[in-house]
């Protein structure tokens, strides 16, 4: 065998990856062997990833149990590179090599307890597993910052067609958190909404309450530089949180609002006063989706009687996605109307080297969209 044949085969068994190696220090990017694969796994080569704040929080060290070392990256889509015995779609179309996909990131959803059978919250079962996020980078190449993927069996796995990688992973995970959070929220056709929070998942609730028949939609986010992709998704209106106080803020939802505040409050903001704000700012008999508390950040004050009870309100947790949300993103992105939402959103792309920055970035609020390209 020639040498230059023997380094095609050695790089044909690897892939690189962007590895967490623990909190709080740098990625950096290491060679992972390719896998063996059984039946009915694939393998998937990455076009785009994404960096999101989950990836942010997982670099800071902020959500528990997660095993360091680790290949970030839930949400991410490509090729399939190769295929191992038989794969469909939910919609019985049998995939092949080389089709443009995507994947749902939580993975081993078990159908057989409580939540998934009764309570019908998938999102609680207590085996479920993420990608880049509880598989560590030890068992394999799990996670989207790398060249590849490995798909493992029963991996929710849904063509994107004619979407490119870039456009889905412009909505990216953020899409199937809203669309959850929409759900959530009920709203009512001419319905005021208000949406706390102005970075991806809020950006996705903008333009999916408007698409839902809100009458009018209301932004309170920052930095103030996203504030025109708040008004670009829908809102009608939008203002900058750090340049007003909390009783500017309720004055001038209810100043939009006939004076009694919104009929829905969607809270995506991550920050725990947030959620105190939205009860502030709904009206009697309102409701409140609470979606960006994703991590602990710690407890806020709140008056039982006063924030809730007297105003009779209705307050939702909102946790993850399932794959209903994922096949609806995907069905979202495509259509020639309701994509255009997403596609002209502001992203920057990175290498795997210099995924250090993107964390910055988008830590800090610089920018709106990171997009990683292996």
């Amino acid at each position: 065998m020639s040498v230059a044949r023997a380094v095609e085969n050695i790089e044909m068994s690897v892939a690189r990856a962007a590895v967490f190696p623990a909190p709080h220090q740098e990625p950096e990017v290491r060679e992972i062997d390719l896998p063996e694969l059984t039946a009915g796994e694939a393998l998937l080569r990455v076009e785009c990833s994404e960096v999101c704040g989950t990836d942010v929080h997982l670099h800071h060290g902020r959500l528990a149990g997660v095993p360091y070392p680790l290949i970030p990256g839930h949400v991410s889509a490509g090729t399939l590179e190769e295929i191992h015995g038989e794969l469909r779609t939910v919609d019985g179309r049998r995939l092949a090599e080389g089709d443009r996909v995507t994947f749902l990131d939580v993975h081993q959803t078990c159908h057989r307890c409580h939540y998934c059978l009764v309570a019908k919250a998938s999102t609680r079962c207590p085996e479920r597993k993420v990608y880049g996020i509880t598989y560590g980078a030890n068992e394999g190449l799990l996670g989207g910052w790398s060249t590849h993927v490995h798909l493992r069996r029963e991996t929710r796995i849904l063509a994107l067609g004619d979407v490119s990688a870039r456009d889905f992973l412009t909505a990216g995970c953020s899409l199937p958190t809203a669309l959850h959070a929409i759900e959530r929220a009920e709203i009512g056709i001419g319905d005021d909404v208000l949406v706390l929070g102005t970075g991806p998942v809020g950006i996705a609730a903008i333009a999916l309450a408007q698409m839902s028949g809100a009458g009018q939609v209301l932004a309170i986010g920052g930095p103030e530089n996203r504030l025109p992709a708040a008004t670009a998704a829908g809102a009608a209106h939008a203002i900058d949180f750090a340049s007003h106080s909390p009783a500017e803020r309720r004055d001038w939802v209810r100043s939009h609002t006939g004076g009694r505040g919104a009929d829905t409050v969607i809270e995506a903001t991550g920050a725990p006063s947030a959620v105190v704000d939205a009860m502030h700012q709904t009206r009697d008999a309102g409701r409140v989706v609470v979606v960006g508390q994703y991590t602990d950040h710690g407890d806020v004050p709140f008056n039982p009687h006063l924030d809730l009870n007297q105003k009779h309100i209705d307050v939702r947790g909102c946790w993850g996605s399932d794959y209903s949300h994922f096949h609806r993103a995907v069905q979202v992105v495509g259509h020639p109307r309701l994509g255009g939402a997403w596609r002209g959103l502001p992203t920057q792309e990175y290498s795997l080297e210099n995924v250090g920055e993107a964390l910055e970035r988008v830590a800090t609020g610089e920018i709106l969209k990171a997009l990683v390209r292996p």
